[in-house]
């Protein structure tokens, strides 16, 4: 039967169980198991009641624009409907692709900008109000036909109303008279990969327990792995919209002119599903790279050859995002040793960054100058607070949940709130540093639900986390939740399965704190493995 868009599911403790004791299918399991499906698994719908009212309601994909992301969102409705709604011997003729609505049962995806079908349906004002990210997914007619519309705010909402609409099918949902708007709670949803670079085969992650780093440099850019436009993908289906490609202990090869084009290469491939490339930056490079004798962030020459380096990397990638700076922390080189503060240091780089649109995440991870409380949590509080309000409008302060290490149980970071003319966001850890290192299964999106509802009254009662990240609390320019990511080069992406579940669970949460980690689990489960109702309690 076609299951209802709300319900639950207890998630228990021990979640590997449900495999190990279940009678879930092997044909599923087997499935599953390939790198490249995670939770995009499009198995035709088992359930025969359930395909034939699929069956009645598709006929056909729609899709109006000819921008990478329309011709992404082609191919992701066709490879899905495809696999959900045919048989076997039918799917190498698929679900027709057509350049009009020729009858009833076409699904229509675009944006007003590109599709005059979805301008012609008066909901411009509405999805100017979702946002560029925002989507509709509604039963409308046009022409006197009865079609499914996925009307985004731009290319990148209809991509993501795109995915959703493939999930409710994946969890049988009923889609008659359908009608869903939504839009992120965040701006920028981004993966931080702790990777470094080796010019041959693969690099490695710090914390990575998955294998080397997806990354082949010795191949790029000439040879393109199929793998980036999984990646790309998965990310995109859980609204993640952008990606730090490289550690926080930055190394200078990512920013050589000679590599650019391999970094170029994969931004190539992100920007087809609406994902933003970012690199982490030594703060020293000017020296290291440019032969300067400083990176005094105030030194004329140090300033051009930021400037400089800033407008060779938007030559190669014209999308570009900006930087990730880990300054003055753990031995990285950052602006203090020059007397000059954080802001100071970091708005250098967002003044080159500026006239690129690009922005600057600067980590608040800092802790062992002198002068300071001798109590450690205490030190990213007093060395960040007073410089409220001094640090650029293209400056995102980049804070750990907590104010220690990723710790498994710690206080909210009291940074988190204390920040009020400083835009402030978030980073959580996916990979299992603190939490096992993947020899021990731990669910982890409980831990970020409890972050983000921690209540820090810092305006009064409701002044939650979530509601800061957002601009709700404080009028924040840009709003950001970043995630140290768990991937790498194992065929199951993640190291074992069940902990892909994190990286689906973080990419949830932020596009929508106020999930529930039971919505959320259960959603992993019924598109990852089975909608049996005994593999998913």
């Amino acid at each position: 039967m076609l299951r209802a868009l709300s319900g639950s599911l207890f998630v228990s403790v021990c979640m590997a169980s449900i495999f190990m004791i279940s009678g879930i299918s092997a044909g599923a399991l087997e499935a599953s198991q390939d790198y490249d499906e995670l939770w995009l698994r499009y198995e035709r719908v088992s359930d025969d009641e359930v395909l034939s009212e699929y069956q009645d309601q598709i006929s056909e994909i729609v899709v109006e624009g000819d921008t990478l992301i329309s011709e992404s969102i082609e191919r992701e409705l066709s490879k899905g409907l495809t696999g959900l709604l045919t048989e076997a011997e039918e799917a190498e003729e698929g679900i027709p692709v057509s350049d009009e609505v020729t009858g009833d049962g076409s699904v229509v995806a675009g944006c007003p900008d590109t599709s005059a079908i979805v301008d012609g349906l008066g909901w411009n004002e509405e999805l100017e109000d979702l946002g560029a990210e925002g989507f509709i997914i509604r039963t409308a007619a046009v022409d006197g036909n009865d079609v499914t519309v996925i009307a985004g705010g731009s290319d990148r909402g209809a991509l993501y109303g795109t995915f959703r609409f493939l999930s409710l099918l994946q969890r049988y949902e009923d889609i008659a008279n359908i009608d869903i708007a939504d839009k992120p709670a965040n701006e920028l949803r981004l993966l931080n990969h702790w990777d470094n670079w080796r010019p041959t085969g693969h690099g490695t992650i710090e914390r990575g327990y998955a294998g080397g780093t997806l990354w082949q440099w010795d191949e790029l850019p000439d040879t393109v792995d199929p793998r980036y436009e999984d990646y790309a993908r998965a990310n995109a289906s859980i609204g993640i919209n952008g990606s730090v490609i490289n550690n926080v202990n930055a190394q200078v090869d990512f920013i050589k002119s000679e590599n650019l084009p391999k970094v170029a290469a994969l931004a190539d491939v992100f920007r087809q599903y609406g994902i933003t490339l970012y690199l982490s930056v030594r703060y020293d490079s000017p020296m290291v790279l440019g032969g300067l004798d400083k990176s005094d962030p105030k030194d004329e020459d140090v300033i051009e050859w930021w400037e400089s380096k800033v407008d060779k990397i938007y030559e190669h990638i014209p999308d570009f995002g900006g930087f990730l700076v880990k300054g003055d922390s753990e031995g990285q080189p950052g602006p203090l040793q020059y007397g000059r503060d954080h802001a100071v240091g970091a708005n250098m780089l967002a003044d080159a960054l500026r006239p690129h649109d690009g922005i600057v995440m600067w980590r608040t991870f800092v802790y062992g100058i002198s002068g300071l409380s001798s109590d450690r949590v205490k030190q990213n509080y007093e060395i960040f607070v007073p410089l409220d309000g001094e640090f650029a409008d293209n400056v995102i302060i980049q804070p750990k949940n907590g104010p220690l290490d990723f710790q498994v149980r710690e206080p909210v970071n009291p940074v988190i709130g204390a920040m009020p003319e400083s835009n402030t966001g978030i980073e959580f850890m996916i990979t299992q540093e603190y939490t096992g290192t993947n020899v021990h299964l731990c669910y982890l999106p409980p831990q970020f639900k409890e972050v983000y509802e921690f209540d820090t009254k810092i305006k009064g009662p409701g002044s939650t986390v979530k509601r800061i990240l957002e601009s709700s609390v404080f009028d924040y320019d840009t709003s950001m939740v970043v995630g140290v990511a768990n991937t790498g080069s194992d065929s199951n992406w993640t190291g074992h399965y069940l902990a892909q579940s994190n990286w689906h669970g973080y990419g949830q949460l932020a596009w929508n704190p106020r999930l529930s980690v039971e919505e959320i689990a259960e959603d992993w489960v019924r598109r990852t493995y089975s909608n049996e109702e005994e593999v998913v309690e």
